[in-house]
């Protein structure tokens, strides 16, 4: 029942290997708690055991048994702000197990499968959607942003220096100078692209998997700029910054900038490097 896609934590993470060998007895538990039964876990499972869910009275849902990192902490939470709002609703939480029960999305395609240009269309549409006040318990963006820009360097030197120095430099000046001089902030999520928004019955189109941050507008276009599952390219890059931050009325700038900074932070990955991470930074530095 433990897919494949999981077995990397037990290597990658110090807390992995426990945490996959207790999997089988929170699934069980979890099952035994809201009665359900479950299908195969779904192939995009590899931070969190997803897998379909029925309960006792024949409802659908999905059951998310996420690996305890940062960045999924207050996922329940958010779901609770956002109250099912072009996102899928929380159905249950049991944070003990870091478990969660939710809104099925079917048929479930995901928005990545559509012509680039409808995605962009329906991905401008639920950003502000996104954008509610928010304080406590979520992390700022601008802890956030300085986090990166202190590990960035250390990443970069022990990935074997795997690209210029100057994108290091530059997207560590940009993440320390917006932290400090954000407009008003809200409720983000700092992992919107095509592949984490859903086909569904109650809306046309619902926003899984969020990684909420409080911080500017700004910044909740970075993720969309670099969905190269849009199209990859210079012209691509740059078509998607200027559509995002005219239709919505942001800054150009700044939402360049936050692009730059959160691109290169999540480029590196231990010794792996994401090359189309590199790519987008670069052409965006490159642009004015």
């Amino acid at each position: 029942m433990i897919p494949e896609g999981l077995q990397w934590l037990g290597r990658a993470h110090p807390d992995g290997a426990a945490w996959l060998a207790e999997l089988p007895d929170v699934l069980a538990e979890c099952k035994q708690r809201w009665s359900l039964s479950v299908g195969d876990p779904y192939p995009g499972s590899f931070v969190s055991l997803v897998m379909p869910a029925t309960d006792a009275d024949g409802g659908e849902a999905v059951l998310k048994i996420q690996f305890p990192h940062p960045e999924c902490e207050h996922e329940a939470a958010a779901l609770e702000v956002w109250d099912g709002g072009g996102v899928v609703r929380l159905l249950e939480h049991a944070p003990e197990m870091h478990a969660l029960l939710l809104e099925r999305c079917t048929p479930g395609t995901h928005l990545s499968a559509s012509d680039p240009h409808e995605a962009l269309t329906v991905l401008i549409g639920l950003l502000p959607r996104l954008w509610k006040p928010a304080s406590a318990p979520f992390g700022s963006l601008a802890e956030e942003a300085q986090a990166w820009a202190r590990g960035l360097p250390r990443q970069w030197e022990r990935a074997g220096e795997p690209f210029e120095r100057e994108l290091v430099d530059t997207a560590v000046d940009l993440l320390r100078s917006l932290a400090e001089s954000q407009p008003e902030q809200v409720l983000l999520h700092q992992d919107l692209h095509a592949d984490n928004v859903l086909a569904a019955r109650r809306e046309p189109w619902l926003v899984i998997d969020p990684k909420p941050l409080v911080g500017e507008r700004a910044f909740a276009v970075a993720p969309i700029v670099r969905s190269n599952e849009l199209g990859h390219g210079r012209d691509h890059v740059l078509h998607r910054l200027d559509r995002l931050t005219d239709e919505l009325g942001l800054d150009r700038d700044r939402a360049r900038g936050w692009t730059i900074g959160q691109t290169l932070a999540w480029a590196i990955e231990g010794s792996q490097t994401f090359e189309r991470h590199v790519e987008t930074a670069r052409w965006l530095v490159e642009s004015r």
